[in-house]
Order: C-alpha cells, then sequence, then structure tokens
C-alpha cells in the first residue's frame, strides 16, 4: 500500500511531467493503456490497476487507476486481466536466414531478394511475436543496413534493428564473402572495421578469432571502440573466449559448440575477475541454447514446422523450398552433433550464471527450423523451465539488460516516463507461467500500436 508521502510524490511527478498543451498537439492524440498488471523492466513489484500514458512515440506518464487520469480525448486501450510489459529484445538473429536446412543452397539462391523480400518478411515476423528490437550479428551490409533504415522511418514493418553487417573473420567460407569478411593484418583489420563503420552500422561481429593472430584481433577490437561500437563475439570454442577476453570485447555468443562437460577453469576465473571489475560496464553472453537443447522437440514434432506463423511475408516459392529442406532435421549438418553437446550445456549455463557474467536472450533466429516468430519467446521458456532461471530476471535479460549492452537504457527497455514506448501485453501473468509470453494480443513499437 502507498504511504501518503509516496502519493504526493507520485502526484508531484506527474504533475512536472505534464507537457504544455503546444507541445501535446504537436505530438498528438494521447493514448492511454488501462488496467493491467505493469512489470516495468526495471525489476521490482509489478504495479497493479496501471495506467501507462503514451503521446506520439513516447510514454509521458506511468500511475495507477485512481491517481493518474487520463486526459480528456485520449483513446483508451483496456489492458484488464493482462500483464504490460517492455516490448522485448533479441540479441542474436539472422534476419537474412528464414529457418532453411541448407546454408550453402541458401547462399548461392536468395541474395538477390534477401533486401527486397527475405529481411523484411523474417522481421516482420519477429516484431509481430512482441520482439521490438533484435541485434543482427551477420547479414551484408547495405541489405540489412536498409532494411534497417526503411523501418526507422516508418516505410515498413519491423523491429529496431541494431545491425553488425558482415562477420569479421579470418577468411570467409567460400561462396559467403558477400555477408563475411576476411582480414589480413592488424591494418586490414582496421581497414575493415572502418568501412562498417562509415556503413553505419551499430556493432562488430567477430567470429572464429582463434584463427586470427593476436594484432589482428586487437586491431578489430581497438578499432571499433575508437567508432564508439561494441563487440561481440563467439564462443563456441575455448580458445576464443580466451582471445575475446584478452582483447576485451563486450559480449560472447552462444553456450559452446565444444563436447567438453564444462568450461575450464581458467576460463571460469578469468570471467569472474572481468565480471568483478566494477569499474567496467558489465561483460555480457549471449547464451542461444534453446536451438540446442529443444532440437529434438523440432525433429520429433512435425507441428513445430507445420505452424505456418514463419510463413508470413514469404513468397510460397520460397516457404516449399524451406519446409521441405527440414524434411529430416537429423541429417542436417548444423544439428549433427547435437546428441554429444546436449549433456554440456546445463552445466555450461550454470557456470555463467555463477560467473557473474551479464546474460542476455538471444536465439540464433533463422538457423535451420528456429523461425523468427517463436524463437525468442522459446529461449525464454527454456531459461526457466530447464535451466531454472527466475522468470523476473528472464524478462529482463529480454528488455532492460540489451537496452544497456547497446547503449540505449536512456530512451528504450522498461515502461517510463519519457522513454519510446515500445510495449506488449499478454493475458494473465508470466511469471507464473512464462509460456504465456508465446500468445502476444498486444505489440506497440514507438507509439504505434502494430497487433
Amino acid at each position: 500500500m502507498r504511504t501518503p508521502l509516496l502519493l504526493l510524490t507520485a502526484a508531484a511527478t506527474v504533475a512536472a511531467a505534464q507537457p504544455t498543451r503546444q507541445a501535446a498537439a504537436a505530438r498528438g492524440p494521447a493514448t492511454a493503456y488501462v488496467g493491467g498488471t505493469l512489470i516495468d523492466g526495471n525489476g521490482g513489484t509489478p504495479l497493479t490497476n496501471s495506467v501507462i500514458l503514451v503521446e506520439g512515440e513516447r510514454i509521458t506518464a506511468v500511475g495507477q487507476l485512481g491517481t493518474l487520469a487520463v486526459p480528456r480525448g485520449a483513446t483508451v486501450v483496456s489492458t484488464e486481466g493482462m500483464t504490460v510489459l517492455p516490448g522485448l529484445w533479441d540479441m542474436h538473429v539472422h534476419l537474412m536466414l528464414a529457418g532453411h536446412g541448407n546454408y550453402a543452397h541458401w547462399d548461392a539462391t536468395y541474395p538477390p531478394v534477401l533486401e527486397r523480400t527475405i529481411i523484411p518478411a523474417t522481421a516482420q515476423q519477429a516484431l509481430l511475436a512482441g520482439v521490438t528490437s533484435v541485434r543482427d550479428l551477420g547479414a551484408p551490409l547495405d541489405a540489412i543496413t536498409h532494411v534497417r533504415d526503411r523501418i526507422n522511418r516508418g516505410e515498413i514493418p519491423g523491429p529496431t534493428i541494431y545491425a553488425s553487417g558482415p562477420f569479421i573473420q579470418h577468411a570467409a567460407y567460400p561462396g559467403t564473402e558477400y555477408f563475411r569478411w576476411g582480414v589480413n593484418g592488424a591494418e586490414d583489420a582496421r581497414a575493415k572495421v572502418r568501412k562498417l563503420a562509415e556503413g553505419k552500422v551499430d556493432l562488430v561481429k567477430l567470429i572464429d578469432q582463434d584463427e586470427m593472430t593476436m594484432d589482428e584481433l586487437r586491431a578489430v577490437v581497438d578499432e571499433a571502440h575508437k567508432h564508439k561500437l561494441p563487440v561481440v563475439a563467439h564462443a563456441h570454442r575455448p580458445e576464443e573466449i580466451r582471445r575475446g577476453l584478452a582483447v576485451g570485447v563486450d559480449d560472447f555468443e552462444h553456450t559452446g559448440l565444444a563436447t567438453a562437460w564444462e568450461y575450464p577453469a581458467d576460463i571460469v576465473q578469468s570471467l569472474r575477475e572481468r565480471a568483478a571489475q566494477g569499474n567496467r560496464p558489465p561483460l555480457f553472453w549471449t547464451p542461444t541454447i534453446d536451438v540446442l537443447t529443444n532440437y529434438d522437440v523440432r525433429r520429433d514434432d512435425p507441428e513445430f514446422i507445420d505452424d505456418t506463423a514463419w510463413h508470413l511475408g514469404l513468397p510460397d516459392s520460397i516457404v516449399t523450398d524451406i519446409r521441405h529442406s527440414l524434411d529430416r532435421l537429423d541429417t542436417l549438418s548444423y544439428y549433427r552433433f547435437v546428441p554429444n553437446r546436449k549433456p554440456t550445456l546445463a552445466n555450461k549455463f550454470r557456470q555463467l550464471r555463477e560467473s557473474g557474467v551479464r546474460l542476455l536472450i538471444g536465439t540464433d533466429g533463422g538457423v535451420p527450423a528456429n523461425f523468427h516468430g517463436q524463437a525468442t519467446i522459446d529461449e525464454m521458456v527454456t531459461w526457466v523451465r530447464t535451466y531454472g532461471m527466475d522468470p523476473m530476471e528472464t524478462i529482463r535479460a529480454a528488455t532492460f539488460w540489451p537496452a544497456v549492452a547497446m547503449g540505449v537504457d536512456k530512451q528504450v527497455g522498461t515502461v517510463e516516463a519519457g522513454k519510446v514506448a515500445d510495449l506488449i501485453a499478454v493475458r494473465g501473468n508470466p511469471l507464473r507461467d512464462i509460456g504465456l509470453l508465446r500468445q502476444v494480443p498486444l505489440v506497440v513499437k514507438r507509439g504505434k500500436r502494430v497487433k
């Protein structure tokens, strides 16, 4: 129960935040989301009977029925019986991929339609699932930035995209040079990063850094940080992690494809030491663990692939091609070693949690049978139900902490006055049943209701 002093403080805060009539007119008519329980992303006790006022792209006030008045003329959207949350983030997607089982075929066949068809389709699929922001970690530079910018201008629907553009690695795999850039020496590494920066990427992505020289790695990270671009790096193999830590990457990706039972002791110790450095930003880690944990569900349940949600925006010919490529998941090279890797995942996830690194929700969305409209919530459900993660912290790993990782937490990531109005609502309480997030009937992106 709020004390009178807190009520007075809240009322004063709301009054101080009231816009002038001229400013309100410039933003347009208000929308009020009224009645639901709010999980605002900050980790505190949910706010019952909430009122969220939105004008234009911004949240103007947050309060409760009886203490925060709904402006005259506002559009009222009832959220009674629902839980309202910040829009979700997926911190590891590949929008250029749509779940096809054969990379070589996909990479050779679909480059001409990535920008026009594939990326807009997968982006819209994610948005309608409640994912209002994504971090795309590997795509052709022009294709991903052009779609990102079209979404930002409101020309097409989709989540806010934070794009790395092409992978940086020692040498591109044959046939993938258009979205993988090899480096040859430190100066070439710096030049490639400068080219990415000039292309207006939001971050830099390293892969197979255990095949690069330390001089090349230091050059990539140093040049990226000069341009104020965070660096994320693969963590499939122990040496990738050791080298990434040595050069100061900001975020590691995946839970490891190696079949060792757990991370080596020296890596765990290094993670603990890095996480304990309170004078530095958190060290982030995006496990992308569901795609391996529940491979057998996708393999054995035809209804998972038969769900038509992943068809949205894709021509019938592409849908048919993807569908046929997934007829035998057990024969795909992507999943061939999962039976050996799956038993190691629980130990590694536990080690990461105990080390103090800050875990983020990400999915590897777009890899075989891992569809953008399903992957994010599946990852959250797996964290809670399989690996024992607290539901509130899981939600924060998909809202608040991603915004911190991308340096935009003053603008988005929580439901607070002054921030961008990225909101979702679900029926029931996801703190009791995280699976409720699989059905998101209300999605608001930058103040505009898109579902």
